[in-house]
């Protein structure tokens, strides 16, 4: 009874004309406060949090669709270690249940709740659970592509959940088929599936190439494969600027990986045509260099975007030196004031896809995620903590939420202490030697 009181009573936060959504700065991060002119407190961040998965079991769409969003922002703007001990097991399910029966709008929004879910844990047991429990419904989801957003958010999400919990190879090579019959219906048990847009390829080709770049050479399954150049290069021929780029990044990847019969034989070479087979790869190989050549200097056709040309001509510059040359693409950006540099086709797009996935959390993720710091090797630059910015632990919080004057008391003591400790520590930074989690 307790719960269902409580559920209506977040509905009614949620559900406000006024919000557009949970997912607002002054939502999410409204519960500060300043204590005596001292410090800024964070206060119930969780529990806005709490109220954001209560209002998940809502029957009304439009406030899980908020409540999701909330979750999202969350989870962009902090890692919700902590939060995830606790209610891991309750958001997947309940993110689950928004893909199973929700709007297209609210299966993107649970789509990629659950993929910011995943990078959370980081590889274990909890990544591993939510790739074993998302799989079929998201490939059950899939098979309705009347919604392009919803799509390209459950492949993002399927691609990001077998990264970090795909613990055996068949289990990425499944989430890749999952993707290839998107891009191909007839290759999937829904023959009568609709055309998929431009956008919808796009993403299939790059959440495949995001999953190749885990996938060690020896592993892939030639027979699963075969062809796949032929159809990449099909795709460099196609209208949309995007589908080219994307294809174009799949073939370096493919190229870069080696082992290219896997990718390049039609079916007819038996065990004793390698001399066929070989010729097969050669001409494939004059083909692609062809198209790429062309596309890296492409003129501006009508109508066309000059920022869009020049991000394919850079790319096909790249693909091309790297065909010719050998010599991948270096590149480094700034995280922090640190270096995130790649140097293999395999990292920067791994880069570009996390990128892209993280938004505007990309950053907070970088500086904090351990899991995402071991993909790259990247060093965040440590912060040093000033004695005003120690961040309270959750029994100084609980001082400052209650009424009582007692504990109004013991938090006049803390901060008295803190104070002490601030004016003795005030010629330098002192690092806090204890994790926030």
């Amino acid at each position: 009874m307790g719960r269902r009181n409580s559920h209506k009573k977040n509905a009614a936060m949620l559900d406000s004309d006024d919000t557009d959504s949970v997912s607002s700065s002054s939502t999410v991060r409204s519960d500060h406060v300043l204590v005596s002119g001292f410090e800024e407190v964070e206060l119930d961040k969780e529990t806005v949090l709490d109220q954001c998965v209560d209002a998940l079991y809502e029957k009304r769409g439009s406030t899980r669709e908020k409540a999701l969003a909330g979750i999202i922002e969350a989870f962009n703007s902090n890692l919700q270690h902590d939060f995830v001990e606790k209610k891991f097991a309750t958001l997947l399910q309940q993110c689950l249940n928004s893909i199973k029966r929700g709007s297209a709008k609210e299966i993107s929004l649970a789509a990629h709740a659950i993929g910011l879910l995943a990078l959370t844990t980081g590889p274990g047991d909890k990544a591993h659970e939510i790739l074993e429990e998302s799989v079929s419904p998201i490939s059950e989801a899939l098979k309705s592509r009347t919604e392009t957003a919803k799509i390209v958010s459950l492949l993002e999400c399927l691609a990001i959940i077998t990264f970090v919990g795909g613990e055996e190879p068949d289990q990425t090579e499944k989430a890749m088929q999952l993707m290839w019959q998107v891009a191909n219906p007839k290759l999937g048990p829904n023959v009568a599936a609709a055309r998929p847009s431009p956008a919808m390829i796009a993403t299939v080709v790059s959440a495949w190439s995001f999953l190749l770049t885990s996938m060690d050479q020896w592993t892939l399954d030639p027979k699963t494969w075969q062809g796949s150049i032929s159809y990449f290069s099909t795709l460099l021929d196609k209208d949309d600027r995007s589908v080219r780029i994307a294809a174009g990044e799949a073939l370096a990847l493919i190229f870069e990986i080696g082992s290219l019969e896997k990718f390049c034989g039609d079916g007819s070479s038996g065990e004793g045509e390698k001399s066929r087979e070989l010729v097969h790869i050669q001409g494939l190989r004059s083909k692609v260099l062809n198209q790429v050549r062309n596309l890296a200097a492409e003129a501006g056709g009508k109508g066309s975007a000059k920022k869009d040309l020049n991000n394919q001509k850079n790319t096909f510059r790249d693909i091309l030196e790297f065909m010719e040359d050998g010599y991948s693409p270096e590149t480094s950006i700034k995280v922090g004031g640190e270096p995130l540099s790649t140097d293999t086709w395999a990292q920067l797009i791994q880069l570009n896809f996390l990128k892209h996935f993280l938004g505007g959390g990309f950053v907070k993720h970088m500086q904090e995620n351990g899991f995402l710091q071991e993909v790259f090797g990247f060093t965040p630059k440590k912060k040093a903590f000033s004695a005003t910015e120690h961040r309270l632990s959750s029994t100084e919080k609980r001082f400052y939420r209650s009424p009582n004057s007692g504990l109004n008391k013991a938090r006049t003591q803390i901060l008295n202490k803190k104070r002490m400790i601030a004016q003795d520590q005030n010629t330098g930074h002192y690092a806090v030697g204890c994790d926030d989690d």
